[in-house]
């Protein structure tokens, strides 16, 4: 029998969407990581193979778990957990492999599309018996023909151009570590660097992982380059972005606007510099979290704990 502990903060639905990938071999069980430690760290330590969601863990837990030998995370971010600590005591650490891509890559195209179109302002008006017709002409344009710079061409990143290819857009990419040139290729998308993706973009979308290269990556030089016009998109970490220096660009209107899911601190507080300006749209950080994605991520969780039961090396390891 395998010990499986999920600690969970999802609704009993999403983790029930996860854990029925489980077979009968799997003992798994559920606790929330408001658990009161003693008992958590009990569990941890009988446990051999650690889900998690959200991919939070201090180093007290980590230490605790003397038989793990997997930690799972059910999200792609791991900038929450010390892998490099888990290396050390030899426990791999794997994301969820790409499993929420579809969805947020979904999200992106949609973000770009209410910014070219204006669908917030618009809903907003008409509700307010302000039918201005005509006028979106002036304000409006259109997706196809325009360049769109993608930063991280990982499974996301080539999600996205994926969804892009029927618009006819044209793509320009960069990345510290790209994919194999047949990848990028096969999806018309031209690796350039990151000054040129900057200056010739008419949107910009940032899918990589946090990390000290990739934090505030984006910042009062980088929005600088950008085009007056642009659009800027954020799916993956809050912490990639200055948020000082973007909304100074927002409000200078050197940058067109910016569709954000994701902040640095979530919620925000209510004086948030980001909150007051009208050229910014959210979501709440739910860009991968659709109901579909959690029976993905639980396929992949569970095929990937069999991985580890049978000798061989989980996919998408991140230490």
């Amino acid at each position: 029998m395998r010990d499986v502990l999920f600690i969970s903060s999802l609704a009993p639905r999403l983790s029930a969407e996860v854990t029925k990938h489980a077979r009968a071999e799997e003992r798994v069980r559920t606790i929330s990581p408001r658990t009161a430690e003693a008992e958590r760290l009990a569990r941890i330590a009988q446990a051999e193979y650690l889900v998690l969601f959200p991919s939070a863990l201090d180093e007290k837990s980590i230490r605790a778990g003397t038989r793990l030998r997997l930690i799972q995370l059910v999200s792609a971010g791991f900038d929450r957990i010390d892998v490099d600590l888990c290396r050390e005591l030899d426990v791999p650490v794997a994301n969820n492999g790409g499993t929420n891509a579809p969805d947020v890559a979904e999200h992106t195209l949609m973000f770009m599309l209410a910014f070219q179109r204006r669908f917030v302002d618009f809903d907003r008006f008409v509700k307010a018996g302000a039918w201005r017709g005509l006028d979106s002409a002036q304000t409006t344009s259109t997706l196809g023909g325009r360049t769109v710079g993608i930063i991280g061409l990982g499974k996301i990143g080539q999600r996205v151009a994926q969804l892009l290819a029927p618009f006819g857009v044209h793509i320009l990419f960069h990345d510290a570590y790209p994919p194999p040139a047949a990848v990028s290729e096969a999806l018309g998308a031209v690796r350039v660097d990151l000054d040129t993706l900057l200056t010739r973009s008419d949107i910009i979308t940032i899918h990589v992982p946090l990390n000290d290269g990739t934090r505030h990556l984006i910042n009062a030089d980088t929005l600088a380059r950008m085009k007056e016009t642009a659009l800027f998109i954020n799916t993956c970490r809050g912490e990639v972005v200055d948020e000082e220096a973007l909304a100074a660009a927002l409000r200078a209107r050197t940058i067109g606007g910016a569709a954000l899911d994701v902040l640095v601190e979530e919620p925000p507080p209510p004086d948030h510099p980001l909150l007051g300006l009208d050229n910014v749209v959210f979501t709440p950080h739910t860009a991968g979290v659709t109901f579909d994605s959690f029976a993905r991520r639980g396929e992949f969780v569970f095929a990937n704990i069999r991985r580890v039961a049978a000798g061989g090396e989980p996919h998408a390891r991140v230490n």
